[in-house]
């Protein structure tokens, strides 16, 4: 419909959209000397590029500002940033179109009031600028913005509006296939209940199993109406009555059919594509976020979930390539607090929990077993977590006084660990954050010394890509997982320059390592290490 600007503080101008206007502004627009400034710019790189226009100069997003100066909170739109910030109250958009059946579209709206509306908005993010700068440059934030944040938007833009294809006939397949395991599973609760009830309802779940079945409360976790019923409070209650299980599953199946069997489908383009929006702005660790569709928490590990990644195909010619970090959390705590002891084991090619488990158990690498190496990797994982040894003993299957010996074994061998992490919750209990090397801070009472370089890493791999592949694309991006689609006759190489570049974005005391995978589904990926 339109376009408005500002430049001065008070001041905005208000450009109604046609071909010549449109025109007149694309020089202006991607000219990467003209630098901009915008609130959710992502969002209007993506309505220009649908006008032909590839929005450049990108020098300051007021919502990312925000995002990184009070990562805790998930409330960084204009209206409220802009009354926290300047006191200034902005006009509800229900003012110009109305709410419910009287709502109208905002293209019937007189032009004078959308220009003042749309003003108002360019107005009011210029003035945000100055003072969320000088909020960043208090917090050393500035240069995270300029260097991660900002170059990351044009990435993730394009990722979007490429998609990734689905097989919709295969998920329709799984659906009617999930659907009458979920049937046969309903069947089997009401015979175990002795009555038939909405399973899916927690008032009649509750009524059943506790009143019904008689199933011991003991240790139940309570909301405000009463005993709880969710997924954590299932888990306590398995090996108690046989319809526990069969619920759990049930409730699993069901989950998976409504949000992605049943849900991709219609949510794909003409060309069967999906595209989920990956959100800078969410996840107070700083990690990315996915969604409308969440494509980062399909499971992994269960046999539906690896069936549900299957339909995520590469068009004819076409592979998925997969290069996600291995083991990257061990590898920046053993940076993080100088371990020697597993430095040395990463720089050796060593299975590191192979080691610990040999370190734990005083026994030769060769004579560690599967269990040892299982509880072991639990140890690793959890305690760089703050897992004590109760969640340790839950994990494992092994008593807790075992796990206790377990922890204490651990820190003995790896006391620069132990350092490290006390030092860590020291400063976070004296400064009120913890802080990454990139200088992104969490101000939460939870520690958590996760510096994920997948931005980084992201930011290296779009540079570069285009020399080295013309037709490989980025799609998604899963925790430490990059995905793309490239040609077959350039997988090698493409593989090869994506490893080089996340392997060395930068420099760890541990080696950082990555694991590449290709097929012609997400589903069916072979190793290529």
């Amino acid at each position: 419909m339109g376009i408005s600007f500002s430049w001065k503080g008070g001041q905005a101008w208000y450009v109604a959209a046609t071909k010549n206007r449109l025109e007149k502004l694309k020089p202006i627009l991607e000219d990467e000397g003209i630098k901009k400034v915008g609130h959710n710019v992502k969002f209007d790189l993506e309505m220009l590029a649908n006008a032909g226009i590839a929005l450049r100069g990108i020098a300051f997003d007021t919502m990312i500002a925000s995002y990184l100066i009070n990562p805790g909170s998930r409330q960084h739109n204009l209206d409220g940033l802009v009354f926290t910030e300047l006191g200034h109250e902005m006009q509800p958009i229900t003012e110009l179109i109305g709410t419910g059946k009287n709502q109208i579209s905002l293209k019937s709206v007189p032009l004078p009031r959308v220009s003042n509306y749309s003003c108002e908005d360019a107005d009011y993010t210029w003035q945000l600028v100055e003072p969320l700068t000088k909020q960043l440059e208090e917090k050393n934030n500035l240069g995270l913005l300029k260097k991660i944040e900002l170059p990351l938007i044009p990435i993730l833009a394009e990722m979007e509006r490429t998609g990734v294809q689905l097989d919709t006939k295969l998920l329709k397949s799984m659906s009617v296939s999930v659907g009458k395991k979920i049937d046969a599973l309903e069947e089997k609760i009401f015979k175990l209940a002795g009555t038939k009830f909405n399973v899916a309802s927690p008032l009649q779940l509750k009524e059943i199993l506790f009143a019904k079945l008689s199933i011991s409360t003991e240790g139940i976790g309570r909301t405000k109406t009463g005993l709880s019923t969710a997924a954590a409070e299932l888990e306590k209650m398995k090996g108690k009555h046989k319809i526990i299980d069969l619920i759990i599953e049930f409730r699993e199946l069901s989950k998976l059919k409504s949000t992605y069997l049943d849900s991709l489908p219609k949510l794909t383009d003409a060309n069967n594509r999906v595209h989920t929006s990956f959100n800078q702005t969410v996840a107070a660790t700083g990690r990315l976020s996915s969604s409308d569709p969440n494509l980062q928490n399909i499971p992994i590990r269960t046999e539906l979930g690896q069936k549900i990644r299957t339909a995520f195909i590469a068009p004819r010619g076409l592979r998925l390539l997969s290069v996600d970090y291995s083991q990257i959390e061990l590898r920046i705590v053993a940076s993080l607090a100088n371990d020697a002891k597993m430095i040395a084991s990463f720089n050796k090619g060593e299975d590191i929990h192979t080691r610990t488990a040999a370190e734990i158990h005083q026994v030769p690498l060769e004579r560690v077993t599967k269990e040892m190496r299982y509880a072991a990797k639990a140890v690793n994982f959890g305690i760089i977590y703050g897992q004590g040894a109760t969640g340790l003993a839950q994990g494992t299957g092994i008593d807790r006084k075992r796990a206790k010996e377990f922890i204490e074994r651990y820190f003995e061998i790896h006391a620069p660990i132990k350092k490290f992490l006390d030092e860590t919750k020291a400063m976070a209990h004296e400064e009120g954050f913890v802080e990454t090397w990139f200088g992104r801070r969490r101000y939460l009472p939870e520690i958590n010394s996760n510096i994920p370089p997948i931005r980084a890493a992201m930011i290296e791999v779009s540079a570069g890509l285009k020399k080295i592949s013309s037709r490989a694309r980025l799609l998604l991006q899963v925790h430490d997982e990059l995905v793309l689609e490239v040609p077959i006759d350039e997988l090698a190489a493409t593989a090869a320059f994506v490893k080089q570049s996340m392997e060395s974005v930068y420099k760890l005391r541990a080696p950082v390592a990555t694991h590449l995978a290709a097929g012609p589904s997400w589903g069916e990926l072979k190793a290529l290490d």
